[in-house]
């Protein structure tokens, strides 16, 4: 027994010294390669971004992010690691200038594709989503830096896990922007509560055995969550919300900046309103995913003609039109389901889905709605709530995270928009907009249009460079 101990604490001792002296290796050569990589005091600045090609608001962050460097350093060389594999470039870049209206100088950023996204894939992981992906995003992190390594990292997707592997492994100045943190106390005390959410499902709900088996596996992912992310040595959190909890998780508040995400505000404030009387256009801009709860749009709407029941006139002028982006199959199959969804509510009639339109058609929908909807459970931020809000709709956004604390006000005297939480309570604001008075109507819209300026792309490429800066400082 003692022999057979011994021999097992060998081999673990062994495993170890293994994997120390591969890590060590690991980190010469890497070290070696950065230097043949490095030219004429050039900086590479890598940026990992598996999904760049989404179409997104987190996408609009990164690309601004990057004319913002671009704009300020002249030796600074980009790297942005995606797993687009199927989209070239060319192609990349003006899916850019189309979608989001940005120029970038072509001949300074380099993309390293990576072939094992799926790591990160959620489908991949149908038990422990968040440590498989989490571990995935390591192995997707070492491809990256074992493809390029870079003078300085950013995290720009919330993989909070690759922090450690570039800094320690990789000897890279690091810094990340924070959309949403991958655990937050709003989750463990829904779970708590046992409520049903598309990430706790109904059998774990049931079950008060499997509810404390999740509560304690997301304390103790909090607590390893946090290791990570205090590697980092700048943090940039995208609104209020995600700042309270990042500061709870990470406790790094001396490094911590509130950098609100870039929004097209100036060009949109500049729109005329081309509506038609005839008709009553509901807008909702967001990326196909469950988090956006679009099924709640729809129940928003069923509720709606419930309340016009008996006026058929107006229900017959109002029409729901849904523009969202698909980053994978899951989210086309998510818009599969939306659209059975409306017929199965006999809405069919009265919704319509756009699927990745270009920019300017986005444009032409701003001009044409006259009340926005946006129905996410504690939305990080709202990039889409925003822009409808510059270009004059009226917007019904969640009553919770970023639309609650830092995007709209309902107070009297100075109310810029709505908030609900349930079906009714969304269809009774859209109610109550399309029967205000006109001047009340218009003192919401020129209150919204006012308090957009704050979340500009200006804003955000100074607030950006602030807090990225002093890394640059340590390379340069």
């Amino acid at each position: 027994m003692l022999l057979k101990l011994i021999y097992i604490f060998n081999t673990f001792l062994f495993l170890i010294l293994s994997l120390i002296s591969f890590g060590f290796c690991l980190r010469k050569w890497l070290q070696s390669r950065k230097l043949k990589l490095s030219k004429n005091k050039i900086v590479n600045v890598g940026i990992f971004h598996p999904y760049c090609n989404a179409g997104g608001g987190g996408e609009r962050v990164l690309w601004c992010a990057i004319r913002a460097l671009q704009a300020k350093y002249d030796n600074v060389k980009i790297i942005i690691y995606t797993g687009d594999i199927d989209s070239s470039p060319n192609n990349i870049l003006e899916n850019v200038q189309n979608i989001f209206n940005i120029s970038l100088d072509k001949e300074n950023i380099t993309f390293v594709y990576l072939k094992r996204r799926q790591w990160i894939e959620a489908n991949m992981y149908p038990y422990f989503t968040l440590l498989g992906q989490s571990i995935g995003s390591v192995l997707l992190g070492l491809e990256a830096l074992c493809k390029f390594p870079p003078d300085i990292y950013i995290d720009t997707m919330g993989y909070a896990f690759t922090l450690p592997l570039f800094r320690y492994l990789g000897s890279c100045k690091v810094g990340c922007y924070v959309h949403y943190p991958t655990i937050s106390t709003d989750m463990l005390r829904r779970v708590q509560q046992r409520e049903f959410l598309h990430n706790n499902q109904n059998y774990v709900v049931r079950n008060p055995f499997l509810t404390w088996m999740k509560i304690t596996y997301y304390r103790i992912f909090a607590k390893i969550y946090s290791a990570v992310g205090k590697c980092s040595e700048t943090i940039m959190v995208n609104s209020s919300w995600t700042e309270n909890h990042i500061l709870e998780l990470w406790d790094a508040p001396f490094k911590t900046h509130r950098v609100y995400p870039p929004c097209e505000v100036n060009h949109i404030k500049n729109l005329p309103y081309a509506g038609n009387p005839d008709e009553i256009i509901i807008l909702s801009v967001g990326q196909f995913r469950p988090e956006k709860d679009h099924p709640l749009q729809l129940q928003a709407m069923y509720e709606l003609r419930t309340l016009l029941a008996r006026n058929e006139a107006l229900w017959n002028k109002i029409k729901l039109i849904i523009v969202g982006s698909c980053r994978n199959e899951e989210d086309y199959d998510r818009l599969k389901n939306m659209q059975d969804l409306s017929k199965h509510l006999s809405l069919e009639n009265s919704v319509e889905f756009k699927v990745n339109v270009p920019y300017n058609e986005l444009l032409q929908l701003y001009k044409r709605a006259k009340i926005g909807i946006h129905t996410m459970w504690n939305e990080h931020f709202g990039i889409g709530i925003v822009e409808c809000m510059a270009a004059g709709i009226i917007m019904v956004a969640h009553r919770s995270g970023g639309p609650l604390l830092d995007i709209i006000e309902t107070s009297e005297g100075c109310q810029n928009g709505y908030l609900a939480a349930d079906a009714v309570e969304y269809a009774n604001c859209i109610l109550s907009i399309i029967y205000n008075s006109k001047e009340e109507n218009d003192a919401i819209q020129n209150a919204a249009i006012s308090s957009v300026e704050r979340f500009s792309e200006k804003e955000f490429e100074i607030n950006f460079l602030r807090a990225i800066t002093p890394i640059f400082n340590k390379i340069t």
